[in-house]
């Protein structure tokens, strides 16, 4: 299946994503899951272990400066659904500021990142990876963040995993996702235009689900 990234694009306004069956998969298939996956922006879940990790100040947040090493670093595992195909397509969203990635240096190395695409007020969520401990955590929290100052009304996380839900994601029916993709859609919203936070500490402290 060679896919334009239009046409990916119209499939994510239509509350479908592709995936492949392993990276040397040439063909693709459309995911339309029965429940979804979302972290609700007002809910982010921060636990006082995590909170603590988010305030040391032993790292670093850059926000599209390595877009491709992230979408490689989430497929460098040894079962994953990111082919040549997708990544082409999504380098090429990138390129046009559609696709965005968040990273996390420790020591100048790339610790942790996550990746995913804004359409209109929904934010896509497509993977993460950590390469050090809460690598993916922090990068998942300062993304949540932007993406609700920037205006998001909806960040996708396609399926609920352990990982997910231990950081306030939540599932709803395909339905329900259906009427807020098209209330996000109907909506702007200002991801590039908006700054990363200033520091850990203000995600914790912008953060109401501290527990």
């Amino acid at each position: 299946m060679n896919l334009s990234a239009d046409q990916l694009l119209l499939a994510y306004r239509s509350g479908i994503f592709p995936m492949a069956e392993h990276r040397d998969d040439p063909e693709l298939f459309w995911v339309d899951p029965r429940r979804r996956g979302i972290i609700p922006l007002d809910g982010l879940h921060v636990s006082r272990s995590l909170g603590r990790r988010l305030k040391r100040d032993d790292y670093r947040v850059t926000v599209d400066t390595a877009f491709e090493q992230v979408i490689d670093a989430c497929a460098d595992r040894p079962e994953t659904w990111i082919n040549p195909e997708i990544r082409r397509m999504f380098a090429e969203l990138h390129r046009r500021g559609v696709a965005h990635s968040l990273e996390v240096w420790i020591d100048g190395h790339l610790a942790g990142g996550v990746y995913g695409i804004e359409i209109g007020a929904a934010f896509c969520g497509e993977s993460m990876f950590s390469r050090r401990r809460d690598g993916s955590k922090i990068a998942l929290c300062w993304l949540v963040d932007l993406c609700r100052r920037a205006g998001f009304t909806l960040f996708d996380t396609q399926f609920l995993t352990d990982h997910l839900g231990s950081l306030g994601a939540i599932e709803i029916s395909r339905m329900e996702y259906r009427l807020r993709l098209r209330d996000a859609l109907s909506r702007t919203a200002d991801f590039a235009g908006t700054p990363l936070p200033l520091s850990g500490q203000d995600v914790v402290q912008r953060n109401t689900q501290t527990s």
